[in-house]
């Protein structure tokens, strides 16, 4: 194991916590405050660190620090190097805090903590470690993604809501514009939604309702038992195609470095309405050349794909938690595919030679496994992909690794470790966060 990583015993390494940033917990207020005598842990699967010093860095702008409800902070005397699980700061109870890191940065721990009883599961977040270091708060993070599209220093909130307001007017008729604005622009403020009101890079066509996965995370729509709500409400009509092709085709042939991508937080999953996806392709291509169409999809139905991208649609990008069935099926919950439909629809783009993502969504301490990096190779290598998107899977934590019900997890080796291993063996697969524009198409103006 890297020796950046080893795991502390009751913390012997009393120079290493002297160097570690600083506990950070929260008041019954919610006011932040940082406890300069214990040094910050972090949760690694099911491990708990004090990482190296190296590991953290400012906190990127657009990122967002949440209150961890029934959850006690756990830190290191820097004096003794004792573990102490924080119940009160100077008389007042605190409660653990964690970061929710800006678009463009994968995590490299999660937030530490001891459950108490009947704390409530957490909503569907991805828990970053925080600490508090030199006046700034700091976090074990690396951008993956120099694209500044969904950078918060792109979005002025004055012009987001003039040009909201303008396309609500102007497409009164078109519920699909309707639902983009009101919902994703002014009640989410989705990033993509709010640059496609500005009229640049990548939009969402939102088209499907339901879905053939049940995910345990999924953000739209959750079953009561979950115990946790999803965190927006899910597409509750299906737009024709003529709404979807009103307002994609334009954005393709004026936006800057245009995409336009089926597959949304806000809907199910795209491949269920068939039909509509293979004529709305067709139609949007007999008006329009330029441009990357792109699906954002669990890859499920290989021969479907293969018929949309030969009604025109240029990338897709398939979501995975994990290339070994047994965690796939764990979150995933597939209702009429397998982890094999997945894999065959992107060797459906290899032999058609167009471009294929996976949107891997990462967590700490399982993805950084021995098993986990092996089966991903084995995967790229085999499929011919074009890219991986290093995504945050959004999830309570400890909820993740009772649903994986893998007691004894590998030691892990890192995530900065496991990305640098994958991507040096395959170095020209790229790697990022974001859909970019691909092919002749994308640049075509």
């Amino acid at each position: 194991m890297p020796k950046a990583f080893e795991k502390p015993s009751s913390y012997s390494d009393l120079a290493s916590l002297k160097k570690a940033p600083s506990l950070v917990v929260a008041g019954p207020e919610g006011e932040m405050l940082d406890i300069p005598e214990l040094a910050a842990t972090v949760r690694w699967g099911r491990e708990e660190i004090v990482p190296d010093h190296k590991e953290w860095g400012s906190m990127p702008d657009g990122s967002d620090l949440y209150l961890m409800p029934g959850r006690k902070p756990v830190g290191y005397d820097r004096r003794t190097g004792e573990r102490v699980v924080v119940e009160s700061y100077e008389g007042v109870p605190v409660t653990a805090v964690s970061a929710f890191v800006a678009p463009a940065y994968t995590i490299h721990f999660h937030s530490n903590f001891e459950t108490e009883e009947d704390a409530p599961d957490l909503p569907l977040y991805a828990y970053c470690a925080v600490a508090w270091e030199e006046g700034d708060f700091v976090v074990p993070v690396e951008r993956v993604d120099s694209d500044h599209r969904q950078d918060c220093d792109q979005f002025d909130p004055e012009e987001v809501h003039a040009c909201t307001f303008e396309m609500i007017a102007e497409m009164e008729h078109n519920r699909l514009a309707q639902h983009l604005m009101r919902n994703c622009v002014l009640t989410y403020n989705c990033p993509a939604a709010r640059n496609f009101a500005l009229g640049r890079w990548e939009m969402p066509i939102p088209s499907s309702a339901v879905c053939n996965s049940r995910c345990f995370g999924c953000i739209s729509k959750q079953p009561k038992e979950n115990g946790f709500h999803e965190s927006q409400y899910r597409l509750d009509f299906i737009p024709s195609v003529d709404e979807i092709v009103e307002i994609t085709v334009p954005h393709l042939e004026y936006a800057p470095r245009p995409v336009a991508s089926f597959g949304q937080g806000c809907e199910g999953e795209p491949l269920t309405n068939p039909e509509l996806l293979e004529e709305t392709c067709r139609k949007i291509r007999e008006k329009t050349s330029k441009g990357t169409l792109n699906m954002n999809t669990n890859g499920s139905k290989p021969e479907v794909i293969r018929k949309l991208f030969k009604a025109g649609l240029d990338s897709i990008r398939v979501s995975l938690n994990s290339p070994i069935e047994s965690r796939y099926n764990a979150y995933y919950k597939p209702v009429d595919y397998t982890l094999d439909d997945v894999i065959q629809s992107l060797h459906v783009a290899k032999a058609m030679e167009k471009w294929s993502s996976i949107n891997y969504l990462v967590f700490p301490g399982v993805t950084d496994t021995p098993s986990e990096i092996r089966a991903l190779l084995e995967m790229v290598f085999d499929t011919g992909l074009s890219m991986i998107q290093w995504r945050n899977l959004n999830i309570d934590p400890e909820a993740y690794l009772d649903l994986l019900g893998e007691e004894d997890l590998e030691t892990p080796l890192g995530m900065r470790w496991a990305i640098e291993k994958v991507h040096s063996h395959f170095p020209k697969i790229r790697k990022g966060y974001y859909n970019p524009p691909v092919g002749r198409r994308a640049w075509k103006r």
